[in-house]
């Protein structure tokens, strides 16, 4: 019996990469850039580049479970980016670039929690304290269509 695709949403910067090494795990069967978090409805980029919405740039994940984990994506997402800078990923400064995994299940949330707590006690990291938020999947707004698989389309 094949079990149903599961989503996973993550912020880790500026979508686009995040968006491009999703995409090259197995078992990804698509990937969607928007915006998750903040306090406002439907939000544009622009809005949310003001760094005054509260949303973050996020991808969700669809994703086969009997192919790729949960876990699996959630090593992807460390080693895609710096956990432990607030609000910013290399040039890229403001709340809307924050380190975050939103769950969307409690099974979810304990993985995330577990392996935060894992990359926490690792050699590269347990001088350096990992500032990524775990939260409850909020409503997901889809970024503007030019935003979708940008990378790819250059």
């Amino acid at each position: 019996m094949n079990r149903p695709a599961e989503k996973a949403t993550f912020g880790a910067g500026c979508f686009w990469g995040i968006e491009a090494a999703f995409n090259r795990v197995k078992g990804v069967l698509a990937t969607t850039v928007g915006y998750m978090g903040g306090h406002t409805t439907d939000p544009t980029y622009e809005e949310v580049c003001s760094d005054k919405t509260g949303h973050a740039e996020v991808v969700e994940v669809l994703f086969d479970p009997a192919v790729t984990s949960y876990r699996e994506l959630l090593e992807v997402f460390w080693q895609i980016h710096d956990p432990t800078t607030l609000n910013r990923q290399g040039p890229d400064i403001g709340s809307q670039y924050r380190s975050v995994i939103f769950y969307h299940s409690p099974t979810q949330q304990e993985e995330a929690l577990a392996s935060r707590q894992a990359q926490q006690t690792s050699p590269f990291l347990r001088h350096r304290p990992i500032v990524t938020a775990i939260e409850p999947a909020g409503i997901f707004y889809r970024a503007e269509e030019y935003h979708q698989q940008y990378l790819a389309k250059r």
